[in-house]
């Protein structure tokens, strides 16, 4: 029976144990929070936003996207919906954003706990790994130390995740194992992400959300642009279209390029139909200040600070193209995934086995891997899981054949 250790308890750990269990691989998982699956709980604003069935070119960022579009061949979304029904879990679909049907994220991790139990996948909580090195004592092929001993395995998955969460241990450990083991890592930045601008109205807007079209610009030029609700804060901008285009803006001052948001809080009309219909409202109430017909249309808070050239023409051009200079972003706490982490180039993309060392495999955050949001996290979650998990269970089966 192959013995399979998994270090961390996350989405793509618990994955990667169901898959190698019902194998008959004999499974330890070794998790450092409390318990295992936090992070699942808080995805989806706690509603845990498990896939999407509209998978697009741009749904995921990597130094190598043929190895990312390769895993997620191996385990679709398909299998992934055919997984969790089987598992008895039904779920809901809204523009192809999907969720269990009870809108609760602990749905999903009690499903996955309950089928490792039924399995017999042996968890063990607040466990810190502190070395993993190839064992040669003959008793497996890798040995692992922790503070709580030493762990033997045929095969270790490496699924410790990213420093991107709010809770207390995403320290990004996994990358110094991985390191540790002559794996190179591209540079880890958060993505998905609150961004930090540059201004001294933020405070005068927090609080305020918009449906807005926003624009990124880096160095001068247009890179992507985003629709939704955008949330001001006293920091800057927030909300899932900022989140969609947080990646880029990160990395473009990463490399010290100069980024720049545009907001256009009316998108259904241009800058002329936008002063028309200004002046008409001004028309109807000659008696009102600017400040007064804008809150006709927008909220108070935006109001104040749009009114402020008191010109319907220079109103008009601000509504449609806000700009916010972009200094920052917020730190891994906000962050709800990282882009960067170890190179899939050393990875074997039909396994997710080291190319360096034969019975590693890594699943998760802790790839080069980030996807939008709208579930395609958890689905490259899910995916890599799945692959690693079904790939190691075979390692000593291979390793008896004599194959590579």
């Amino acid at each position: 029976m192959t013995k399979i250790i998994i270090i961390g308890g996350g989405a793509s750990g618990l994955m990667a144990a169901v898959m190698a269990a019902r194998r008959g691989a004999d499974v330890t998982v070794l998790e450092h929070q409390s318990a295992c699956g936090k992070k699942i709980l808080a995805t989806g604003n706690g509603k845990c936003n498990l896939t999407n069935t509209h998978i697009y070119p741009g749904a995921y960022r990597s130094h190598a996207p043929g190895a990312v579009a390769e895993v997620l061949g191996r385990f679709t979304v398909e299998d992934t919906l055919d997984l969790f029904s089987g598992l008895g879990l039904y779920t809901r679909e809204k523009n192809g954003w999907v969720y269990p049907y009870s809108q609760q994220a602990r749905t999903v991790l009690q499903i996955l706990l309950t089928e490792i139990g039924h399995l017999g996948v042996d968890v063990r909580t607040q466990v810190h790994i502190q070395k993993i090195f190839p064992d040669t004592s003959g008793r497996g092929q890798w040995r692992l130390c922790t503070d709580s001993g030493i762990y033997r395995g045929d095969a270790v998955i490496l699924a410790a995740g990213s420093k991107a969460s709010n809770l207390p241990g995403a320290d990004g450990s996994g990358y110094q194992l991985a390191k540790s083991l002559g794996h190179k890592i591209c540079p880890v930045l958060p993505a998905l992400v609150p961004l930090v601008g540059e201004g001294d109205h933020f405070e005068q807007w927090a609080g305020v959300r918009m449906d807005a079209r926003i624009t990124l610009r880096l160095d001068g030029k247009d890179v992507q642009e985003e629709t939704g609700e955008v949330q001001m804060t006293g920091y800057g901008v927030s909300g899932i279209p900022v989140f969609q285009l947080s990646r880029y803006a990160v990395e473009g001052l990463h490399e010290k390029k100069r980024a720049e948001l545009s907001l256009d809080l009316f998108p259904s009309l241009d800058v002329q139909g936008l002063e028309d219909l200004l002046r008409g409202k001004k028309a109807q109430s000659p008696h009102k200040d600017w400040t007064a017909v804008l809150m006709g249309i927008f909220p108070e808070k935006i109001s104040r600070i749009a009114a402020r050239p008191a010109q319907p023409r220079r109103i008009a051009r601000k509504l449609k193209d806000w700009k916010i200079p972009i200094k920052g972003w917020q730190d891994y706490t906000y962050a709800q995934v990282c882009m960067g982490g170890v190179d899939l180039q050393q990875v074997d993309p039909r396994t997710l086995e080291s190319r360096l060392h034969k019975g590693l495999y890594f699943a998760g955050e802790i790839l080069d891997v980030d996807g939008a949001c709208g579930g395609y996290n958890l689905q490259w979650a899910w995916s890599s899981g799945a692959v690693a998990g079904r790939a190691a269970c075979r390692r000593k089966k291979r390793d008896r054949k004599g194959s590579p």
